[in-house]
Formats: structure tokens, C-alpha cells, sequence
């Protein structure tokens, strides 16, 4: 495991040792436009594994991407490495559309403190909740980002992260009342404390969410990955391309076939598998 060939991977070339602001925001965002968010694994007849040395060889020297417990537990080594004083946090991610969590910390974040004002960086959620670059921990503020505007509040004893977007346009009438199109234009993403965790609180989430009937990753096979445009997914047989426009998101949606899948991946998420995925798109709270 080293600097370099994470670098590499992300598309950097060159020396990246002074740990200021601009720095941690060009990680972030290279990291999001290279590594999807993806659980295709456990749909490969594979099993995740919270181990820095499974997830460097798997991200990095495979190409691959992953979830949150693998990418953002990755991208906390890298800031540790480069000097960042990097803090890990669980959060519980809302369900849907409604104002309930999951019943536990499924979700790694990190918070990054420079010059004593502390970010939230958070490379490995997806789609059109991903923020680009890290979130200055202010209460209230509103923090444009390509995907909208993004706030994080300070309800006393949690955080809550929020997002206002734009309205929809979906070109493929046959996608107008699909279960990914999320209509709400603020949205609830998850909310957390500040309580420091270690890799260990995530390990039987970790297991519980690849193995579990009800859990969403057992339910959906997701792959997505931001663009300098919007951003590509893979849901099930469902793929959609996703521009960012002034005043609308553009949402361009069609089914594929199995045998299109292998394809798709490669062309579009730069995914190459080793072994046959098999698609699922059960039932399930998920919205692009």
C-alpha cells in the first residue's frame, strides 16, 4: 500500500504532501469521478471484507470500486497518510423518502480538521446525494455543489445532512413513476454525531448489510459513478445517465439486457469483473 499508485488511480500525477484545504478538495473530487460506488461483489458470490490491505488491492490495483465501508474507510487511510488530522464517524442514512433511519451506523464518513475549522468528507455515497467535495461542519449554511445545494444542521445531539436539488426531466416517458425517481426536491441523506469510531463499529454492520434479505445492498445491485457532467448508474438491469443542467437534472433511463451488462460496466464505470454478476432489482427503498 503506498500514496502513489492511490494517486494513480485516481487520476494525480505528482507530490501531494502539504495537507491544506485545496488539496483534501481535489482528492475528493478526483476520487468520486474514478472509484464507483458499488456492492457488486455480493452479487459476484463475493465477500466484503473491512481489511485496508483486501479493499488497497481491490480499489486501487483491480480497479474497482465499493461501498462506504470500503471506499471511505480507503480515502481515511489516504488522509491519515498525508497528515490529515482525520477523525472516523458512523451515521445512519435515512430510508427513502421518509423522515426514519436505518437502526444503525451503517454509514462511514470522516471528519477533517484543518486550521481549526472541521469538514466532512465523504466519498462513497452515490448518485445524486454525493457531494464532490468535503462540506464545511457549519449549521444552516448553504453549500452549493454541482448536485445542488447541500446544508448540514446541528440539531443538538446529531447532525442531519440535507439537500435541496432541482426539478426532474425524464426523457424516457417509460421511467415517469419509477421507484429511483425521487421527486422531492430537499431530501434528508443520513444524520450522525461526533463520536470518534474505530473500524471495529463497522464490522458486523458490515457483515449484517451483505447478508441480510431485508437490507438494501442484498435486494439491488448498484454500481454509480460521478461525472464531470452529472453522473452514470447501474441498478438492477436499469442504467441511467444523469446531466446537472442550470435549473434541471436530466434523467436518461433504459433497460438492458444481461448480456449488455459486462459491457456497461466496463465502458461506462471502467468495472471489469472477475466473476459472472448477477443483477437483482428487488423491491426496495432506492431512489437516483
Amino acid at each position: 500500500m503506498n500514496l502513489d499508485e492511490y494517486f494513480k488511480r485516481i487520476g494525480l500525477h505528482g507530490s501531494y504532501d502539504k495537507p491544506d484545504l485545496a488539496t483534501l478538495m481535489l482528492i475528493h473530487k478526483q476520487h468520486v469521478m474514478s472509484v464507483p460506488f458499488e456492492n457488486l461483489s455480493i452479487h459476484c458470490g463475493e465477500t466484503i471484507i473491512m481489511d485496508l490491505e483486501v479493499i488497497f488491492n481491490k480499489i486501487v490495483r483491480s480497479r474497482r470500486g465499493g461501498w462506504c465501508l470500503e471506499s471511505n474507510f480507503l480515502f481515511g487511510w489516504v488522509l491519515r497518510e498525508m497528515g490529515y488530522a482525520t477523525t472516523t464517524l458512523g451515521s445512519r442514512v435515512f430510508i427513502g423518502t421518509s423522515n426514519e433511519t436505518s437502526p444503525y451506523e451503517s454509514h462511514l464518513i470522516h471528519m477533517v480538521v484543518i486550521d481549526g475549522k472541521a469538514y466532512i468528507a465523504d466519498v462513497s455515497f452515490g448518485v445524486s446525494s454525493q457531494v464532490w467535495e468535503p462540506l464545511a461542519l457549519i449549521s444552516g449554511e448553504d453549500q452549493p455543489q454541482a448536485a445542488g445545494v447541500f446544508r448540514l444542521i446541528d440539531k443538538g445531539d446529531i447532525w442531519v445532512l440535507e439537500k435541496t436539488g432541482r426539478k426532474l426531466e425524464i426523457l424516457n416517458p417509460d421511467f415517469a413513476k419509477s421507484s429511483l425517481v425521487n421527486n422531492n426536491e430537499t431530501k434528508q441523506i443520513y444524520c450522525f454525531t461526533l463520536v470518534p469510531r474505530e473500524a471495529d463499529h463497522f464490522f458486523e454492520k458490515n457483515h449484517t448489510l451483505q447478508t441480510d434479505p431485508t437490507s438494501l445492498f442484498t435486494n439491488k445491485s448498484i454500481c454509480s459513478l460521478q461525472t464531470p457532467t452529472g453522473f452514470r448508474a447501474l441498478v438492477g438491469w436499469t442504467y441511467s445517465e444523469v446531466t446537472y443542467k442550470q435549473d434541471v437534472d436530466v434523467y436518461d433511463m433504459r433497460n438492458i439486457t444481461d448480456d449488455e451488462i459486462e459491457q456497461i460496466l466496463r465502458e461506462k464505470f471502467d468495472v471489469k469483473l472477475q466473476n459472472k454478476l448477477q443483477p437483482v432489482s428487488k423491491k426496495s427503498c432506492y431512489t437516483l
